[in-house]
């Protein structure tokens, strides 16, 4: 019988603990924009600006 209040306990601490962790998150601003992280794969990368690439001709 023991075991089973060691069991309750600790979810119940274990469960606060990801409470708290969730109240963090949505106070810290995580949860703002859901819509962008899901179109951003779509999004084309700015080109890099190598310049070593395109002074091969110096040479």
């Amino acid at each position: 019988m023991s075991v089973l209040l060691v069991l309750i306990a600790a979810s119940l601490f274990v469960a606060t603990g990801f409470l708290l962790a969730f109240i963090w998150a949505v106070r810290s601003g995580q949860y703002e924009d859901r819509e962008t992280p899901a179109f951003r794969i779509l999004w084309d990368d700015k080109p890099a600006n190598n310049d070593k690439s395109n002074n091969t001709s110096n040479h």
